[in-house]
């Protein structure tokens, strides 16, 4: 199942063509973000507007250890989601550090395994490109920004990486171009305070 979500906002909120630097704001009946695609208003309070009904059902029906596999847009999304447990395979019309930033605005991950996420890294004798390096800086950022700067990421070599995410629970591809913008994350439990639970 595809599901392109930029066509719901567009729907569902409204989209207006800019060119403004990346940046979020608050507003009285929802946030607003703007990116390198345009402005997206939300029709809901405090929940970030790339999260749409589509993105929220999944991250919602993820239980303690089920896996999310958020990829660039050259990543066999569509194949790997045939073998997803949900078949759901979610487009988001933005770069992976954006995509990734709203959905771990509301994502707890796994702190009682011993890494919370990994990323894709090139196989054995290939050097990891500038512009990879960049992307998974800006992954590692978004990711302990918003759950803590304890997380632990680690590289998992390319192959290894499709094969473990034809185990995950959904695919959510984004348009980034950067190589080696893919990540897994392993969903973990919302604590009584609301945030992140850990040991």
């Amino acid at each position: 199942m595809i599901i392109r979500s930029r066509s719901f906002a567009c729907r569902f909120g409204q989209l207006c063509e800019r060119n403004d630097e990346e940046q979020d704001e608050e507003e009285g009946e929802g946030r607003t973000r703007v990116h390198g695609h345009g402005i997206i208003m939300g029709l809901l309070k405090g929940i970030d507007p790339l999260l749409t009904a589509d993105v929220l059902h999944i991250l919602r029906s993820m239980g303690h250890g089920d896996k999310l596999c958020m990829c660039d847009c050259n990543f066999p999304a569509a194949q790997v989601a045939t073998n997803s447990t949900s078949k759901k395979h979610v487009i988001l019309t933005v770069t992976l550090p954006e995509a990734l930033d709203a959905i771990c605005s509301v994502f707890p991950l796994d702190f009682f395994e011993e890494k919370q996420a990994v990323y894709m890294g090139p196989q054995e004798g290939v050097e990891m490109p500038p512009a990879g390096v960049e992307v998974v800086s800006l992954m590692k950022e978004v990711i302990m920004k918003n759950c803590g700067g304890d997380a632990t990421i680690d590289k998992m070599e390319r192959f290894s990486f499709y094969e473990e995410a034809k185990s995950c629970f959904a695919v959510i591809q984004c348009l980034e171009r950067r190589p080696y913008g893919n990540v897994i994350l392993w969903k973990g439990c919302v604590g009584p305070d609301g945030l992140d639970l850990k040991p």
